[in-house]
């Protein structure tokens, strides 16, 4: 029976890490970073990037492959990570897709094209059913840089923008590209995850969240990786227009924001094997994982 391609999705602080090394150890997987902030040297803190001794001895991918000052696309992404995927196939290794950058995990999953640029008329008929709060979402997804210059509410704006990347994205979101592959979304509690959202940033702090972003701040300022969250709220605190207080506050308040819009994206997206998780019973989401896993 051929193995799944697996993709473990959700938002931020659901334990998409825990999961997907657990599942590799019971499947003989391989783990593929889908986290576009992750794929950055230095960005360690910040991005929650998993560390060397949380890995388990699982092979991980596409973790550090960048320096900050690099610019990165999602058709690059979806080339690298195709490749990736038949390696592991050939080896009959179970690929594992793991991370909450949405547009990364579709452009790998489903029938996304990239076809060069379009006429002003063909981008617009093309994201005729896209509102500008999601537009909005989108640019984020595909150039946070750029959204960060771009007025947010300006559809024509917006579409400018979107016009004006590398490449243009053709959404064939209904075509699935493998029939193998399956996708398990994690979800949690509000209250829960939002708790435990705040905790994370707390314990990002403590474990020198300031000086990394210092760093990010004094040598890579006007790059595509400064625009994380938890990186860009400390530069209007190194600027003083902000307190470190406030700073910290925007950073819990920008990620929970970001969790609800992750969550909003899987859900519209993708077709997904939703799973509740309990932080304290955290073994029956694995439990539930690992029969989705064995259902194709």
């Amino acid at each position: 029976m051929m193995r799944p391609i697996l993709a473990i999705v959700g938002p931020t602080a659901t334990g998409k890490t825990k999961l997907s090394i657990a599942l590799a150890k019971k499947l003989k997987g391989e783990i593929i970073s889908c986290d576009s902030m992750q794929f950055y040297k230095g960005l360690d803190i910040g991005t929650a990037k998993v560390r060397k001794e949380e890995m388990e001895g699982i092979t991980h991918h596409l973790i550090d492959i960048l320096e900050p000052d690099s610019e990165f696309s999602v058709a690059i992404y979806q080339e690298i990570v195709r490749k990736k995927i038949a390696e592991l196939e050939e080896k009959n290794i179970t690929p594992i897709l793991v991370g909450g950058s949405g547009l990364y995990i579709s452009s790998v999953l489903y029938d996304y094209r990239f076809d060069g640029q379009k006429r002003d008329d063909e981008i617009e008929s093309q994201y005729d059913d896209y509102s500008t709060k999601e537009l909005a979402e989108l640019l984020k997804e595909v150039n946070p840089h750029l959204a960060e210059k771009t007025d947010l509410k300006n559809r024509r704006r917006l579409l400018r923008a979107l016009q004006n990347q590398e490449e243009d994205i053709e959404f064939t979101a209904d075509n699935p590209f493998y029939d193998n592959a399956i996708v398990i979304g994690l979800d949690m509690d509000r209250e829960t995850l939002y708790e435990r959202i705040d905790k994370r940033v707390d314990l990002m702090i403590e474990e020198g969240l300031e000086v990394e972003a210092k760093k990010l701040y004094d040598d890579y300022f006007e790059t595509q990786a400064a625009m994380a969250i938890g990186y860009k709220e400390f530069f209007h605190y190194f600027t003083g227009k902000i307190s470190k207080e406030e700073a910290i506050d925007q950073i819990k308040k920008n990620s929970r924001h970001y969790a609800k819009r992750q969550l909003t994206w899987f859900r519209n997206k993708f077709d997904c094997f939703w799973i509740m998780v309990d932080p304290d019973h955290f073994e029956k989401a694995i439990e539930e994982a690992l029969l989705i896993s064995n259902y194709l």
